[in-house]
Protein backbone atom coordinates (compact mmCIF):
# COMPACT_ATOMS: atom_id res chain seq x y z
CA UNK A 1 0.00 0.00 0.00
CA UNK A 2 1.17 3.50 -0.68
CA UNK A 3 1.29 6.27 1.91
CA UNK A 4 -1.89 7.97 0.63
CA UNK A 5 -3.93 4.78 1.03
CA UNK A 6 -2.61 4.20 4.56
CA UNK A 7 -3.36 7.82 5.44
CA UNK A 8 -6.91 7.53 4.03
CA UNK A 9 -7.55 4.34 6.02
CA UNK A 10 -6.28 6.00 9.19
CA UNK A 11 -8.64 8.97 8.65
CA UNK A 12 -11.62 6.66 8.09
CA UNK A 13 -10.82 4.71 11.27
CA UNK A 14 -10.55 7.94 13.27
CA UNK A 15 -13.86 9.19 11.88
CA UNK A 16 -15.65 5.93 12.67
CA UNK A 17 -14.15 5.89 16.16
CA UNK A 18 -15.21 9.50 16.73
CA UNK A 19 -18.77 8.82 15.57
CA UNK A 20 -18.96 5.77 17.84
CA UNK A 21 -17.59 7.67 20.83
CA UNK A 22 -19.83 10.71 20.31
CA UNK A 23 -22.91 8.56 19.71
CA UNK A 24 -22.61 6.82 23.08
CA UNK A 25 -25.57 7.51 25.27
CA UNK A 26 -25.16 9.07 28.72
CA UNK A 27 -26.14 5.67 30.12
CA UNK A 28 -23.19 4.03 28.33
CA UNK A 29 -20.81 6.69 29.63
CA UNK A 30 -22.30 6.23 33.10
CA UNK A 31 -21.83 2.46 32.76
CA UNK A 32 -18.12 3.00 31.95
CA UNK A 33 -17.80 5.15 35.08
CA UNK A 34 -19.66 2.49 37.07
CA UNK A 35 -17.19 -0.17 35.90
CA UNK A 36 -14.29 2.02 37.04
CA UNK A 37 -16.01 2.55 40.39
CA UNK A 38 -16.64 -1.19 40.68
CA UNK A 39 -12.96 -1.92 40.02
CA UNK A 40 -11.92 0.68 42.60
CA UNK A 41 -14.38 -0.76 45.13
CA UNK A 42 -12.97 -4.25 44.54
CA UNK A 43 -9.41 -2.97 45.03
CA UNK A 44 -10.52 -1.13 48.18
CA UNK A 45 -12.06 -4.34 49.51
CA UNK A 46 -8.84 -6.27 48.89
CA UNK A 47 -6.56 -3.62 50.43
CA UNK A 48 -8.75 -2.88 53.44
CA UNK A 49 -9.32 -6.57 54.28
CA UNK A 50 -5.96 -8.12 53.36
CA UNK A 51 -3.41 -5.43 54.16
CA UNK A 52 0.06 -6.28 55.46
CA UNK A 53 1.14 -2.78 56.48
CA UNK A 54 2.16 -1.85 60.01
CA UNK A 55 3.57 1.21 61.78
CA UNK A 56 6.20 -0.82 63.62
CA UNK A 57 9.93 -0.34 63.20
CA UNK A 58 10.12 -4.09 62.60
CA UNK A 59 7.87 -3.74 59.55
CA UNK A 60 10.04 -0.92 58.16
CA UNK A 61 13.13 -3.12 58.52
CA UNK A 62 11.34 -6.11 56.96
CA UNK A 63 10.80 -4.15 53.72
CA UNK A 64 14.51 -4.50 52.93
CA UNK A 65 14.17 -8.31 52.99
CA UNK A 66 11.07 -8.38 50.76
CA UNK A 67 11.32 -9.26 47.09
CA UNK A 68 11.11 -6.16 44.91
CA UNK A 69 7.77 -7.26 43.45
CA UNK A 70 6.14 -7.80 46.87
CA UNK A 71 3.41 -5.28 47.73
CA UNK A 72 2.94 -3.10 50.82
CA UNK A 73 -0.82 -3.10 51.18
CA UNK A 74 -3.43 -1.43 53.35
CA UNK A 75 -3.40 1.32 55.94
CA UNK A 76 -1.08 1.66 58.90
CA UNK A 77 -3.10 3.25 61.67
CA UNK A 78 -6.85 3.40 61.06
CA UNK A 79 -9.34 1.49 58.98
CA UNK A 80 -9.57 2.57 55.36
CA UNK A 81 -12.60 4.56 54.19
CA UNK A 82 -13.89 4.09 50.63
CA UNK A 83 -14.88 7.76 50.13
CA UNK A 84 -11.41 8.92 51.23
CA UNK A 85 -9.68 6.13 49.26
CA UNK A 86 -11.58 7.09 46.10
CA UNK A 87 -10.75 10.77 46.67
CA UNK A 88 -7.06 9.93 47.05
CA UNK A 89 -6.75 7.63 44.01
CA UNK A 90 -8.68 10.06 41.79
CA UNK A 91 -6.69 12.98 43.23
CA UNK A 92 -3.38 11.25 42.47
CA UNK A 93 -4.53 10.60 38.89
CA UNK A 94 -5.34 14.28 38.52
CA UNK A 95 -2.05 15.28 40.20
CA UNK A 96 -0.04 13.08 37.82
CA UNK A 97 -1.92 14.44 34.80
CA UNK A 98 -0.38 17.90 35.32
CA UNK A 99 2.69 18.71 33.20
CA UNK A 100 5.92 17.60 34.87
CA UNK A 101 4.16 15.59 37.57
CA UNK A 102 3.74 12.18 35.90
CA UNK A 103 6.83 10.69 37.49
CA UNK A 104 7.17 6.93 37.92
CA UNK A 105 8.25 7.23 41.56
CA UNK A 106 4.85 8.73 42.45
CA UNK A 107 2.55 5.80 43.17
CA UNK A 108 -0.97 5.63 41.78
CA UNK A 109 -2.30 4.16 45.03
CA UNK A 110 -0.93 5.04 48.49
CA UNK A 111 -2.31 1.78 49.89
CA UNK A 112 -0.60 -0.51 47.36
CA UNK A 113 3.12 0.14 46.95
CA UNK A 114 5.69 -2.12 45.33
CA UNK A 115 8.44 -3.09 47.81
CA UNK A 116 11.20 -2.33 45.27
CA UNK A 117 9.94 1.24 44.94
CA UNK A 118 9.61 1.58 48.72
CA UNK A 119 13.24 0.46 49.18
CA UNK A 120 14.44 2.99 46.61
CA UNK A 121 12.43 5.84 48.15
CA UNK A 122 13.63 4.99 51.68
CA UNK A 123 17.21 5.28 50.40
CA UNK A 124 16.43 8.80 49.16
CA UNK A 125 15.44 9.92 52.67
CA UNK A 126 19.12 10.63 53.46
CA UNK A 127 19.56 12.95 50.46
CA UNK A 128 21.17 16.22 51.52
CA UNK A 129 19.20 19.21 50.25
CA UNK A 130 20.49 22.71 49.52
CA UNK A 131 19.08 25.54 51.64
CA UNK A 132 16.58 26.42 48.92
CA UNK A 133 15.53 22.78 48.51
CA UNK A 134 15.25 22.37 52.28
CA UNK A 135 12.94 25.40 52.39
CA UNK A 136 10.55 23.58 50.03
CA UNK A 137 10.69 20.46 52.22
CA UNK A 138 10.15 22.53 55.38
CA UNK A 139 7.15 24.23 53.77
CA UNK A 140 5.55 20.83 53.22
CA UNK A 141 6.34 19.81 56.81
CA UNK A 142 4.52 22.88 58.10
CA UNK A 143 1.58 22.82 55.70
CA UNK A 144 0.71 19.18 55.07
CA UNK A 145 -2.26 17.76 56.97
CA UNK A 146 -0.07 15.36 58.94
CA UNK A 147 2.70 17.95 59.46
CA UNK A 148 5.04 15.59 57.66
CA UNK A 149 5.00 12.71 55.19
CA UNK A 150 2.90 10.59 57.58
CA UNK A 151 1.25 10.83 61.00
CA UNK A 152 4.13 8.93 62.66
CA UNK A 153 7.73 7.99 61.83
CA UNK A 154 6.82 4.62 60.35
CA UNK A 155 7.96 3.22 57.00
CA UNK A 156 5.65 5.66 55.16
CA UNK A 157 7.45 8.61 56.77
CA UNK A 158 10.71 7.48 55.19
CA UNK A 159 9.17 6.42 51.86
CA UNK A 160 7.30 9.69 51.32
CA UNK A 161 10.04 11.81 52.92
CA UNK A 162 12.51 10.22 50.50
CA UNK A 163 10.11 10.74 47.61
CA UNK A 164 9.79 14.42 48.50
CA UNK A 165 13.55 14.93 48.62
CA UNK A 166 13.97 13.12 45.30
CA UNK A 167 11.24 15.21 43.64
CA UNK A 168 12.55 18.50 45.04
CA UNK A 169 16.14 17.79 44.05
CA UNK A 170 15.60 16.06 40.70
CA UNK A 171 12.35 17.56 39.41
CA UNK A 172 12.26 21.00 41.04
CA UNK A 173 9.08 20.33 43.01
CA UNK A 174 7.91 23.17 45.24
CA UNK A 175 6.76 22.94 48.83
CA UNK A 176 3.18 23.37 47.64
CA UNK A 177 3.48 20.41 45.26
CA UNK A 178 4.96 18.21 48.00
CA UNK A 179 2.20 19.27 50.40
CA UNK A 180 -0.47 18.32 47.86
CA UNK A 181 1.25 15.01 47.12
CA UNK A 182 1.64 14.10 50.81
CA UNK A 183 -2.00 14.94 51.51
CA UNK A 184 -3.15 12.76 48.60
CA UNK A 185 -0.76 9.95 49.57
CA UNK A 186 -1.67 9.76 53.26
CA UNK A 187 -1.75 6.02 54.00
CA UNK A 188 -2.86 6.17 57.61
CA UNK A 189 -6.49 5.36 56.85
CA UNK A 190 -9.47 7.18 58.31
CA UNK A 191 -12.31 9.19 56.82
CA UNK A 192 -10.59 12.52 56.16
CA UNK A 193 -7.05 13.68 55.57
CA UNK A 194 -5.16 14.43 58.77
CA UNK A 195 -7.91 13.16 61.10
CA UNK A 196 -7.64 9.54 62.13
Amino acid sequence: MNKQTIFAIAIVILLIGGVFFLSRSPEQAQHSGHLANTALAAKFEELSQSGNSSCSATFKESILAMSDDARLKGSCCSSMSIPRYTEQVEGLQKFKSKPGQNISEITDDPYDIEAGLAKRLISYYDIELTLEEQAAYDYAMLNSSEKGPCCCKCWRWYVYGGLAKFLIQNHGFTGEQITELWDLSDGCGGDTEGHH
